[in-house]
């Protein structure tokens, strides 16, 4: 038995109101709440303000895309009928004016009056329900104070439509090609690759002028800033531009000159340009009126107007069917610019009229609170 030294405590002994402190292992930590961490997989992600603007947009003009998609199937029946007669032996043997042929005509006709009107349409539609609802509406000021800056919206607002336009107007510029050229120039109701109506569906400058439409309309609106007006205005602008595109464009492209005897008259094939008098000297003046030299009356009354100018010929200006591409290409070109400028306008117009994006509703507010701060500053 060993004997505890004297004076030296007893391990085992507790002595009374000083209990032992376990080891650290043992201690019982405070009972704080510790800091949650959400897991990654569950936290749910906001949609970026330019996604979410444009689904809404999407779903704000169903009626439109809808009605466009109408538009454009009823346009390429129209075409497909009028392709029939040229697909189709038995009508392909009758002239212009006989037969089958005249119903298939006349619808081939109104497609191609319905094209060629269709930037117009598209402006009114641009200016009206696209931009100018929402501006007079307060729609608009609604969505910037949602994370979309302004400049995002009417590039959102432009840049979908941009897109179905194109795609739509495309395929049915493609289809009133393909149906021109199935049958005989003679034979269509805006047979005439020079008239406007064909020259202006049967290539891509029909693409550039409804995108001209679409900037023109969003410039109108933001001019406007009410519905009817900016209806009225984007019409008119997409109507201005392609009046414009239509008396520009002879002279994007240099032209062939031919030249006749005073005997023979105006001879040409295609985009006359300019007509007149070739002088013995060779140069070129206005035509008189007169016409060329008749041999019922011996061209006494010709000649002596001819005298006077001290002509000697006739020549006419003009573009030959085989310029058909290069004028396309230069329309296309030069109504892409205006289309440009006009959205460069429309976004100099947005920044100088309502300034650089500034929401006033704070971060991490709920979506009442954001709508009803928008609708302060719409009342404002």
């Amino acid at each position: 038995m060993t004997t505890q030294p004297q004076g030296t405590p007893d391990p085992s002994h507790t002595p009374p109101g000083n209990p032992t402190t376990p080891p650290n292992h043992l201690r019982s930590t405070p009972n704080t709440p510790s800091p949650t961490t959400a897991h990654p997989h569950t936290a749910t992600p906001s949609p970026h303000p330019t996604t979410a603007h444009l689904r809404w947009l999407l779903r704000l003009h169903r009626p439109a895309l809808a009605s466009w998609l109408a538009l454009v199937l009823l346009l390429a029946a129209l075409q497909l009928a009028g392709w029939i007669p040229f697909v189709d032996g038995a009508l392909r043997t009758a002239r212009y004016g006989e037969g089958a042929i005249l119903g298939h005509d006349d619808l081939f006709g109104y497609a191609t009056t319905a094209l060629f009107t269709l930037p117009l349409v598209v402006g009114a539609w641009s200016g009206a329900a696209l931009f100018g609802r929402d501006l007079e509406s307060g729609t608009a000021r609604l969505t910037w104070s949602q994370g979309v800056t302004p400049a995002r919206w009417l590039g959102g607002g432009l840049l979908a439509p941009a897109v179905l336009l194109t795609v739509g107007t495309g395929l049915l510029v493609v289809l009133h090609r393909l149906t021109w050229q199935a049958g005989d120039s003679e034979s269509v109701h805006m047979g005439q690759w020079y008239e406007d109506d064909t020259l202006f569906t049967n290539g891509p400058a029909a693409v550039a002028l409804v995108l001209a439409g679409l900037a023109g309309g969003a410039l109108a609106a933001l001019l406007c800033r009410r519905t009817l007006p900016a209806l009225a205005v984007g019409a008119g602008i997409a109507l201005a531009v392609r009046e414009v595109t239509v008396r520009v464009t002879p002279y994007l492209w240099p032209t062939v000159t031919d030249t006749t005897g005073l005997h023979a008259g105006y001879r040409s094939s295609g985009l006359e340009v300019a007509a007149g008098v070739v002088t013995s000297s060779g140069a070129h003046i206005a035509d008189p009126g007169c016409g060329p030299i008749l041999p019922e009356d011996g061209g006494a009354s010709c000649l002596a107007v001819y005298d006077k100018v001290d002509g000697a010929g006739l020549y006419v200006t003009y573009h030959p069917e085989s310029h058909f591409w290069p004028l396309q290409f230069a329309a296309t070109g030069f109504v892409l610019a205006v289309a440009g400028l006009l959205a460069l306008a429309a976004f100099l117009v947005l920044r100088r009229t309502y300034g650089p994006a500034r929401s006033s509703v704070p971060e991490n507010t709920g979506p009442g609170a954001v709508r009803s701060a928008a609708l302060k500053e719409v009342t404002v």
